[in-house]
């Protein structure tokens, strides 16, 4: 391989490499993808989420146009809703604590609608998340915050679109390709060296683009960047996530950007494996935690469950979680809420108990103190708001009053049995911290320079997610980016 010379070596095999991968092959450059992980293993992170993609729609028009072959009954039995650029932002703003890059956030966003379109016009196919984002009101499925459509077959459909659409396009892809470093001189990035089929080479490229992931999947970076306990954290994802791209770019001078101490991370299935399974995908996670109390090992609540829909709490609830005593919580749901519980709790794999009455259940939730569980469930059940309706689809204000950690919407009484409990863990799905890039993908060094002839998108670049994440932005993030690195890529190698 150290003879010929590529105008585009991406290293990285998910999403947002593979977006980089097409992009590059549309203005006419030869591309290579290196993948680390063998073919059965590929796809990076991207192979273990629920295909979600949070994008900027103005109308119904929008999403028939992304999913034509929706039946009559299901256009008239859904309310699609809309989701315009100003909701977007405000969203974004609101959940990073306004430290999000304004320039990037804004390509990120104005970027959305034209991916999804994109994407599709490459073959990736759309369906409504139905059962993941609309709740079913009066006979009808109600979408109201902003992630309405993911890829069919959700991440692993992605990613076979993908590669299908890469190989239909005429990119190299290699398996079991380990980058180890950059080849880098004063006059920029002229290739990598990496280890493929065991043997160390040099691959040449014009230009190269990182897109391999965040640092999730190392132990020890998780404990030195995020804290005390991470490294007890189990991993959604790929096991090949272990910051290799933001190492090697650290080291020829690139700068380290954006919430090096947050995660996306999420309440996990207990006894979920250490890595994901692509099986189960994202099935382990445990969102429905809106309709619930959870409880942490001494029998007390310690975080709002209703302070927001799902898509804003989610991403940052693992690490409250993680704080917990022995690092675990239950969910506790009795009959009324049961019948509201996302797909996933249904799954074989789950770490579940059922009781007819709540001193059985205190039985069975195991490491829980019993009499603080019950007398914090007694007070709960005292303290909501049953003058106010109950409603799944809009943030309700059905309420907890006088509570020290109060329940803002979706409070119901834990009363009527019989009663089921999930015990979650932290997931971590990827990390925030990573590169600095431009709004053209560039990543720029320590003195604010673009490193020539290196680009990166996806999970290892930084600036754009802090503390938290709206939740289907990840996806859309790595194919925005992903696609402008690899037409920037392609335009630094003479294609433009």
């Amino acid at each position: 391989m150290t003879e010929k010379v590529y105008d585009v070596v991406i290293v990285g095999g998910g999403n947002a490499a593979l977006c980089a991968a097409l992009s590059a092959r549309e203005q006419g450059a030869s591309v290579l993808v290196l993948e680390r992980a063998p073919e059965q293993e590929r796809g990076g992170n991207s192979a273990y989420t629920g295909g979600t993609m949070r994008f900027v729609y103005d109308s119904p028009e929008e999403i028939y146009k992304l999913v034509p072959d929706l039946t009559p009954d299901e256009i008239a039995n859904t309310d699609f809703g809309t989701y315009p650029e100003d909701r977007f932002f405000d969203d974004f703003y609101r959940v990073t604590q306004y430290r999000t890059n304004p320039d990037l956030c804004e390509t990120l966003i104005k970027g959305s609608n034209p991916a999804l379109h994109w994407m599709r016009k490459h073959g990736v196919r759309f369906v409504p998340r139905y059962g993941a984002q609309a709740p079913k009101i009066n006979g009808k499925f109600k979408f109201s915050s902003g992630s309405t459509l993911g890829a069919a077959g959700a991440g692993l459909g992605l990613v076979e679109m993908l590669y299908t659409a890469v190989a239909r396009a005429g990119v190299e892809v290699r398996y079991q390709a380990l980058v180890r470093k950059l080849l880098h001189d004063d006059s920029g990035v002229h290739g990598v060296e990496a280890r493929i089929d065991g043997k160390t080479t040099q691959v040449r490229g014009k230009s190269v683009v990182l897109a391999c992931g965040g640092f999730q999947a190392n132990a020890e970076w998780r404990t030195r960047y995020l804290g005390f306990g991470w490294d007890l954290a189990k991993v959604r994802g790929t096991r090949y996530n272990t910051g290799d791209g933001i190492r090697m770019a650290l080291e020829i001078g690139a700068q380290p950007y954006g919430n090096w101490s947050s995660a996306h991370a999420v309440g996990w299935d207990l006894n979920a494996p250490p890595y994901g399974d692509p099986k189960v995908g994202d099935g382990f996670g445990k969102h429905s935690y809106l309709y619930a109390i959870m409880v942490n090992g001494d029998g007390k609540r310690f975080l709002d469950e209703g302070a927001d829909f799902r898509n804003f709490t989610y991403a940052k609830y693992g690490k409250v979680i993680l704080n917990q005593p022995g690092q675990f919580a239950w969910q506790i749901f009795d009959s009324k809420t049961i019948p509201l519980l996302r797909d996933s709790y249904h799954i074989k794999q789950v770490t579940k108990v059922k009781a007819d009455t709540l001193d059985e259940l205190a039985d069975k939730i195991e490491g829980v103190n019993k009499e603080q569980f019950l007398k914090t469930v007694a007070e709960f059940n005292a303290a909501v708001r049953d003058d106010v309706p109950f409603n799944p689809s809009i943030k309700d204000g059905r309420a907890t009053v006088g509570l020290a950690i109060p329940k803002s919407n979706w409070s119901q009484t834990i009363s009527d049995g019989p009663f089921e409990a999930y015990a979650v863990t932290c997931g971590i799905t990827f990390t925030f911290g990573g590169l600095k890039i431009t709004t053209q993908g560039e990543v720029v060094d320590t003195e604010e320079r673009p490193i020539p002839g290196l680009f990166a998108a996806g999970e290892l670049v930084g600036g754009i997610f802090y503390f938290n994440y709206p939740g289907g932005s990840g996806l859309t993030n790595g194919t925005v980016f992903g696609r402008i690195a690899g037409k920037s890529a392609a335009g630094f190698s003479g294609h433009d």
